[in-house]
């Protein structure tokens, strides 16, 4: 595959986004963008990213159950994933995101504290959610490129 890869970490209220460009052999997260209140919205959202990074695929975190079913989460995932593929033109793999907002917390540390070390404020909290986003969606498209199903050759290497 040719272009670039966004990966999505589907959320009630926002996306998590990465990216992976065209060659790249890891994921960076990107930008966190608030839900449309319909799929034309997130469509309109997503449309202007895969534009400016010629994005060429789309992976999208699939909420399991901790047993492994699809339950309401993964369906309503699955079934907002490929509408949205049609809606872009684009294949659209779905990659297993148990833990992956665990591990994206993991990663980024605690949420900071507020002023003189009281709880962290509506802003500090909503700031931390839009990063641990970012990262899953980063975690999520990592797997995928790990698992070799997006990762495109590199310029040159056969």
């Amino acid at each position: 595959m040719t272009g670039s890869s966004l990966g999505l970490d589907l959320g009630e209220k926002r996306v998590g986004v990465a990216l992976a460009g065209a060659g790249d052999l890891s994921a960076r997260p990107l930008v966190t963008i608030p839900r449309g209140a319909s799929l034309d919205e997130d469509v309109t959202r997503l449309e202007a990213l895969v534009r400016r990074h010629g994005v060429t695929s789309l992976v999208v975190g699939l909420p399991l159950d901790a047993n492994g079913d699809h339950g309401p989460m993964a369906i309503a995932a699955g079934t907002w994933a490929a509408a949205l593929g049609e809606r872009l033109g684009l294949p659209v793999a779905l990659r297993d995101e148990r833990l992956s907002s665990h591990r994206a917390e993991e990663r980024l540390g605690p949420m900071p504290r507020g002023r003189s070390g009281g709880p962290p404020s509506p802003t500090q909290r909503t700031r931390y959610r839009e990063r641990v986003d970012r990262e899953a969606a980063a975690i999520i498209l990592q797997d995928e490129l790990d698992a070799g199903r997006v990762a495109s050759p590199r310029p040159g290497v056969a």
